[in-house]
């Protein structure tokens, strides 16, 4: 379900600008982020949803809060750092002609993702609690001579949840719990036009009334070829004159999904837990704007002008399930595992779609109508499995090790594209952990590194909105590839004080 309601969007978005977009390769399965805890990272959220540390069980299992006394909080901060640069790039216009320009340069810039988690225990049988934290995010920005410039420049989407949550317990070693995620997200998709086809369209118009035909095959022989000339030459010179033309795409929603999880101790050394979240879409409403766009100024020549026009993006969230297990080896060696299944097949496309109809002033530029979007990419991603290990040791009163490892299967499979270089990865935690049992303040810190299993190969093409995996005619001969090279470390801190 979700709304889109201004006075609630105005009022949280100066808290979203604290969470910053996270680069996209160091996403989690498709743009959700595995950066929400330091106590956890620190064992690659291994059995999260079934060891209830402190107050981000909120997020992972809000049915852990029935293991916590008292009041608990928890805040703190990932930090996100990621190199993504494309080792070879070339692309092809509308013509098939090569585009001159770089590689695109490192696409991912350093990200901070803030979080902060409540819970009370109202009674014996009862507690609530309230988190705020990025769920999703990633952003890549290229250089503006980028040879892929046709395909996608800035990228960027970033997301925050306010969530409350409610635990039962019934004293006998099973408890559930459920959450509330309200999400307010904003996106922002910007690339340069290829106007090419444009001016080849409005040639053959010419020259079909000239002639006085009604089919371009009718034209005489090399009329075609030499029309593609000029109107390539043309688009050049006119580039050259006044810049390319840039489609700058933004908008917002909020967004409300829901959480459930259960958690069941079997004995004083071993408990498992589930938690599941139920699927939801963005409407990320906002308009698009290209500037210097050629438009036909009446007198056989055309004008730079900028076109807008209202639309809307749609932004699937998929369903998920998360299981976990905790098991004390002894008194100081605790060892967690976890799996979790994500439906990520649900993000098919990625189109703009207008919000005014044909009448809109880039509807009439363009020629769109109809259901048509202003702008498809196909994505047909995938569903995926993500699973956790780890351990920890106890080495005092005081001080705890961690280790973690995680297999992240990457949901983009046939139709890896520029916006999103993406490939399955392994994810290397450690973390430590002091607490000081008398005050009731606990301090994690933990670092990680992200392995990619192979680099990441794009060859990107533009297809058909009703056909997803025909190219699209109107496009051309347009294609970008590339293959990226990716790697990336994390590290947080945390704060917890238990009351």
């Amino acid at each position: 379900m979700h709304k889109n309601t201004n006075a609630l969007v105005k009022a949280i978005r100066f808290a979203t600008l604290a969470a910053v977009a996270a680069p996209a390769s160091v996403m989690a399965g498709g743009f959700s982020l595995n950066e929400q805890s330091a106590s956890q990272m620190g064992v690659a959220n291994a059995g999260a949803a079934a060891n209830p540390e402190n107050a981000t069980t909120v997020l992972f299992n809000p049915a852990g809060m029935s293991q916590l006394s008292g009041t608990n909080i928890s805040f703190g901060a990932a930090v996100l750092d990621i190199d993504a640069e494309a080792k070879s790039a070339s692309a092809r216009n509308f013509f098939g002609e090569g585009v001159p320009g770089s590689k695109g340069g490192d696409i991912a810039d350093l990200a901070v993702l803030p979080n902060f988690y409540l819970t009370h225990e109202v009674n014996d049988s009862i507690d609530v609690g309230f988190g705020i934290h990025a769920p999703y995010g990633l952003a890549a920005d290229y250089d503006d001579d980028f040879v892929g410039r046709y395909f996608a420049d800035k990228t960027e989407l970033t997301a925050i949840s306010f969530s409350p949550s409610i635990a039962l317990n019934n004293g006998k070693g099973l408890s559930m719990g459920l959450g509330v995620n309200i999400m307010y997200a904003e996106g922002r998709l910007t690339k340069f036009q290829d106007v090419r086809g444009g001016f080849l369209q409005a040639g053959i118009a010419q020259a079909m009334a000239q002639a006085g035909v009604s089919d371009p095959s009718l034209l005489p022989p090399g009329t075609l070829a030499a029309i593609q000339a000029g109107a390539s030459a043309q688009a050049d010179g006119y580039e050259q004159a006044y810049g390319r033309p840039y489609a700058d795409i933004e908008g917002d929603d909020v967004a409300v999904n829901f959480r459930v999880g259960f958690l069941y101790e079997m004995n004083e050394r071993t408990q498992f837990g589930l938690s599941a979240q139920t699927d939801t879409e963005f409407n990320l409403d906002g308009d698009v704007k290209i500037t210097k766009f050629p438009v036909s100024d009446g007198q056989g020549g055309v004008s730079p002008t900028t076109l807008s026009e209202d639309v809307t993006v749609p932004l699937a969230i998929p369903e998920s399930i998360t299981v976990g297990a905790r098991h004390k080896l002894t008194d100081t060696v605790t060892v967690l595992g976890g799996a979790t299944y994500a439906r990520w097949g649900r993000f098919e496309e990625l189109d703009i779609n207008s919000r005014e109809g044909a009448s809109g002033d880039v509807s009439k530029a363009t020629g769109r109508t109809g259901d048509t979007p202003i702008t498809h990419i196909t994505e047909k991603w995938k569903n995926t499995w993500q699973f956790n290990v780890g351990g920890i040791w106890q080495a005092t009163p005081e001080w705890a090790f961690k280790a973690g490892y995680a297999f992240d299967e990457s949901p983009v499979d046939q139709f890896v594209t520029a916006r999103i270089p993406s490939e399955d990865r392994h994810w290397l935690t450690l973390g430590a952990q002091w607490n000081d049992v008398a005050s009731g303040w606990t301090v994690d810190a933990a670092v990680g590194t992200l392995i990619f299993a192979d680099d990441v190969k794009v060859n990107e093409f533009q297809y058909q909105h009703d056909a997803p995996s025909q190219k699209d005619p109107n496009a051309g001969a347009s294609n970008y590839t590339g293959e990226y090279d990716l790697s990336a470390w994390s590290a947080a801190f945390e704060v917890s004080k238990a009351f």
